[in-house]
């Protein structure tokens, strides 16, 4: 993950302009290797909360903080569209491509507005539009024809969610955040082949696991299979190049 998001997450963080002795929120926050980052970048003064809804992933980013021997983060379990949070306590809040999959993005955004302190700021990262992240997309699209799912309702939760121009900054302005901008970032998914990019895929995009659910076992190995052929056209001589560009959104509360 560091690999692939690392530089994004960084390019985030500096949008953010999160320094020492911050108080961070870092909102569905799985395995919270966004987290160390941002615990380094604030310091021994400063803290670290990272949340999900899922206790399970948050063993992972305490496993990963101990590890990296940071003292400064702590985790709970917590939707993100109701933060059990006081009001005005955070200086910056950060999600790296959890936004994407809220059912109610409205709300989520108007939370984080809520905790946040006056002149604190939100960013971030999320999928840009599916040609530009066919490592992506196209698993998405074999899936989607096998088990037979419609197209995406406009504003329905999922990857794509907020890739259009001009969506996530509408987002966040609806919610009240100001001087809101965005910046590109091409962030390739590099792997030694496809098989490799489909294993990491397979562990890290729940996604894709629930739109296959209701296809039989058998025929969610027979999809897999099609994905990895699929994926092969991103292997060079070098190894696996996915092609993958991010967006990164950043506000402040006024």
């Amino acid at each position: 993950m560091h690999q692939w998001l690392g530089t994004t997450t960084q390019e985030m963080l500096d949008m953010a302009g999160v320094t020492t002795g911050q108080n961070l929120l870092d909102i569905a926050a799985g395995a919270g290797e966004q987290s160390i980052t941002a615990a380094k970048m604030v310091g021994p003064g400063g803290r670290v909360l990272a949340t999900d809804i899922s206790a399970n992933i948050l063993e992972y980013a305490k496993q990963m903080a101990a590890e990296a021997g940071m003292h400064n983060i702590e985790t709970a379990v917590m939707d993100g569209e109701n933060l059990e949070l006081e009001d005005e306590t955070f200086d910056v809040v950060i999600s790296r491509v959890g936004l994407i999959y809220f059912p109610d993005q409205q709300k989520a955004l108007t939370e984080m507005l809520r905790v946040l302190k006056p002149g604190g700021k939100i960013a971030a990262i999320v999928y840009s539009v599916p040609e530009k992240n066919t490592f992506f997309s196209t698993p998405v699209a074999i899936i989607r024809k096998h088990a037979k799912l419609p197209p995406p309702l406009p504003g329905q939760p999922g990857p794509f969610s907020l890739s259009q121009k001009g969506v996530i900054e509408k987002a966040f302005a609806t919610a009240g955040f100001k001087k809101v901008k965005s910046t590109l970032v091409n962030a390739p998914l590099i792997c030694e082949s496809a098989k490799q990019c489909l294993q990491f895929e397979k562990e890290s995009f729940g996604a894709l696991h629930q739109m296959m659910s209701g296809l039989s076992e058998s025929e969610k190995v027979a999809v897999w299979n099609e994905i990895e052929t699929a994926l092969g056209e991103f292997e060079t001589a070098n190894g696996f190049e996915g092609p993958c560009e991010i967006l990164v959104a950043v506000g402040e509360k006024g």
